[in-house]
């Protein structure tokens, strides 16, 4: 076993196919094949199970990508120690940040960091909230925007305070600037999955007032969730950086939420594996930077976070 095996295999099991990971990983797929028989000859066990719709991992495999990945960040980290410097930091880091969000945050961060921080290649993972919980857990991420409750930030950065708003068809009732959260069971709504962390901040605090929600379609597209808006087919309660661009362009409109007003803390969050690594530092002491300034400048329709 060497640690280019282990770097084909967890790129085969991540890409969920040889043809796929040898597009990724840039080496021929015969040669992606050789790699992963000889590691299982090597341990006596079969790690992949092949069909026609690509690979899974077997219970051996599944041991070994878990301590691949260990090996194998430890390994990046090293490489970073030795290798990089405060002043002029180098690698990848690998982000991972909600579709809202991005929105609103991918263009100026991506500029940010090729004009400040050239030596750095940035990996930027967007989707939607409840996917990136799980993968940051399983340590997929160096950083990653989340969305919290005030009360469950914990050591975690806050970069802004968004509130949630009533999203309307252009031309629709209500006309309104503002919607008791009361009312709001006259809308029929479109809104994400329920293990999303934006359906939960809206469920607590509906809960908590004894309200009703007209919940339609659950769907796990933000993309999806807008058309749905503008087409006439559904309302959806969303922060106003998720809808921003249709907002300013009058395909849509928003409502703001009140009695009481819904929030939520959009917060930085870091592998704590990865707090050794120059470039991963370098990166998250930018990110809130880049933050302040969209919220400043009206660009991220959000309110910065109190600084002691």
């Amino acid at each position: 076993m060497d640690i280019r095996q282990l770097r084909y295999f967890v790129g085969v099991v991540e890409a969920g196919s040889f043809t796929k990971a040898a597009a990724t990983l840039n080496v021929a797929q015969s040669a992606l094949s050789l790699h992963v028989r000889q590691l299982e000859e090597g341990f006596g066990t079969q790690l992949l199970v092949r069909d026609r719709t690509g690979v899974r991992v077997t219970a051996s495999g599944d041991k070994l990508l878990e301590r691949a990945r260990v090996i194998l960040k430890e390994i990046q980290l090293t490489e970073a120690e030795l290798t990089n410097s405060v002043a002029a930091p180098s690698g990848e880091v690998t982000i991972g940040i909600p579709s809202g969000a991005a929105r609103v945050l991918s263009g100026p961060l991506i500029e940010s960091v090729r004009s400040e921080l050239p030596r750095i290649s940035l990996k930027m993972i967007e989707g939607m909230t409840g996917l990136l919980e799980e993968w940051m857990a399983a340590g997929r991420f160096n950083l990653a925007i989340l969305y919290r409750t005030a009360e469950s930030v914990g050591q975690m950065t806050v970069l802004g305070r968004e509130e949630f708003c009533l999203v309307v068809p252009a031309g629709k009732p209500p006309f309104e600037d503002s919607i008791p959260l009361a009312d709001l069971h006259a809308f029929p709504l479109a809104v994400p999955m329920r293990n999303n962390n934006v359906r939960r901040s809206v469920a607590d605090v509906v809960a908590q007032h004894g309200c009703v929600l007209d919940v339609r379609f659950e769907v796990d597209s933000l993309s999806t969730i807008i058309n749905m808006v503008m087409e006439g087919k559904a309302y959806s309660i969303l922060t106003p950086s998720a809808i921003q661009k249709e907002a300013s362009q009058g395909q849509v409109r928003t409502v703001k939420i009140i009695d009481p007003v819904i929030t939520r803390s959009v917060v930085l969050a870091v592998n704590p594996k990865d707090d050794r690594s120059p470039a991963v530092s370098a990166v998250r002491k930018l990110i809130p930077k880049v933050v302040k300034i969209l919220i400043e400048s009206k660009h991220w329709s959000a309110t910065a976070p109190d600084r002691p």
